[in-house]
């Protein structure tokens, strides 16, 4: 993994959320990070345990799961970029398991150095704050999608939102991506079985919106997704990249998301 990986993916979640400037995201450097591998299906974190520091993911995917559902219903879906844990920094108990949906690499980063970073920059302090009304926004819209949309719509509104908020970490900027989930995992985000799942899926393929290949998900007709879902980004709270001036050096690429 290439050095300055972790930073560069914090870098690039933060710039979407908050104007900063060279400065504040300098402070990000040292940021010290512990890298682990995690395999399908692996815990991260178990719902009780008590939380010293935050969960950065890089690579991959992972999801927040009710730990009281036998069917592992995912309540939240982490992207590169995502501190999944943030809000452990106020509130250190685990409520949840935290689960890698497919291989995943995580830099698991100190709670102290996020307090140090808020003290330092003001700029950073809002955009972290940011950060967790986001997520607070993404899960009233996923109660929203679960108690209010049909399946077919409920897919489609995902994979919406995951598609736009890899595209502002620049990622999936050709509407392909390796797929967040397996038709199991997307049945448990949309409280639907497998089979619906996969029958909603073949329906979007013959819709001609989507093409889902060889663990690879490509969007072929972007704009009619977006109807079919009645999907309005408005409320990811992402600033339009053409806002973000940091040096192209600083910004990752579509190859930062392979995974080795």
């Amino acid at each position: 993994m290439q050095a300055g990986f972790a930073f560069s993916k914090l870098a690039d979640r933060l710039a979407s959320l908050g104007e900063l400037t060279a400065d504040d995201l300098d402070l990000l450097v040292d940021m010290p990070s512990t890298i682990t591998h995690f395999s399908p299906h692996q815990p991260i974190l178990r719902h009780g345990d008590d939380a010293a520091q935050c969960t950065l993911l890089l690579q991959g995917y992972i999801s927040w799961q009710d730990p009281e559902a036998s069917n592992g219903q995912i309540t939240s879906i982490s992207v590169p970029g995502d501190i999944a844990d943030l809000q452990t920094l106020y509130r250190p108990r685990i409520n949840g398991n935290l689960i890698a949906l497919g291989p995943a690499v995580v830099a698991q980063v100190p709670h102290r150095f996020f307090r140090e970073l808020a003290a330092r920059s003001p700029a950073l302090s809002r955009t972290l704050l940011l950060m967790l009304l986001a997520e607070h926004a993404m899960q009233r819209n996923w109660t929203v999608n679960l108690g209010s949309r049909d399946a077919l719509t409920r897919v489609a509104h995902l994979i919406c939102e995951i598609i736009v908020r890899l595209q502002s970490v620049g990622v999936a900027g050709d509407f392909r991506l390796s797929s967040p989930f397996t038709q199991s995992d997307l049945a448990s985000a949309c409280a639907i079985s497998p089979v619906h799942a996969n029958r909603t899926i073949q329906e979007l393929r013959r819709c001609n919106m989507l093409q889902w290949q060889n663990k690879v998900l490509t969007i072929t007709d972007w704009s009619g997704l977006v109807r079919l879902a009645h999907f309005d980004a408005s409320y990811l709270g992402i600033r339009s990249r053409k806002q973000d001036a940091r040096p192209e050096s600083q910004r990752s690429t579509n190859a930062d998301i392979a995974l080795a």
